[in-house]
């Protein structure tokens, strides 16, 4: 859901900024790159140090960077199986980062294996959610779903309770930080929801198209069935006249 309502708004604010980038020469592959190298950065710099709030402000910088290639590359006419594919694997990398950091606090000056293993599990959960959607668009289905939480959900769950917790540890603001713990339970289960959602949308469309190429070669097999068996007659007609 903010996938499709919060893109089409950043878009539209990010426009200009995309435009001048062109002007001055940047390349939309160049920014996924800066993008997704300022978004490890935030992650894999401050949040394992348990630096949330700083670590969140230094991702927010860069994590547009993800609708400005893709305005960028329509702006030029330049969008290319090769830059979809780069964007898409970079933000797999993104996400890992976001997520590896936030389980390396947890192992170590967090101190809660627990919260550690959510973290991880959040971390493998949005890979497989991607990857059952890229899966069965690759064996030629729709998969007509969006699902509970998507990439758009994740990250701003994530970040919004990330930042916010950071008030306590890096401003002393008292029981807020439980706020993570809670977004983290919150995006493992909804990531859970999501992989079972897109699972039961690809058994059911293989299952149509299975059915429907089964009808359409049932049908098939009848045509050629019934054509001998016309022609078949028609000789025997043709036969018997003219004896």
């Amino acid at each position: 859901m903010l996938n499709k309502y919060a893109r089409a708004f950043f878009t539209r604010v990010l426009t200009p900024f995309a435009a001048l980038l062109l002007r001055l020469g940047v390349s939309p592959d160049t920014v996924t790159l800066i993008g997704t190298g300022g978004v490890m950065a935030g992650a894999l710099a401050f949040f394992p140090r348990g630096e949330f709030f700083w670590g969140t402000v230094v991702i927010t910088l860069f994590v547009f960077s993800d609708l400005v290639d893709g305005t960028m590359a329509r702006q030029s006419g330049r969008s290319s199986r090769w830059g979809a594919f780069l964007d898409s694997t970079l933000d797999r990398v993104a996400d890992a980062a976001v997520f590896g950091g936030i389980a390396l606090w947890y192992a170590g000056g967090g101190g809660d294996p627990v919260l550690c293993a959510v973290a991880i599990f959040c971390l493998a959960s949005g890979q497989v959610v991607s990857y059952t959607k890229a899966r069965g668009e690759s064996i030629g289905l729709p998969v007509n779903v969006n699902g509970l939480v998507e990439r758009a959900e994740r990250l701003v769950i994530t970040l919004v309770c990330a930042g916010l917790a950071g008030f306590e540890t890096t401003f002393g603001v008292p029981y807020i930080g439980i706020l993570l713990p809670v977004a983290l339970w919150v995006v493992a289960v909804g990531s859970l929801v999501t992989i079972l959602q897109r699972m039961v949308t690809v058994r059911r469309e293989a299952a149509e198209a299975d059915a429907g190429r089964a009808g359409g070669g049932a049908a098939s097999a009848g045509r050629k069935a019934a054509g001998p068996g016309r022609d078949g007659a028609a000789a025997t007609e043709q036969g018997g006249g003219g004896s």
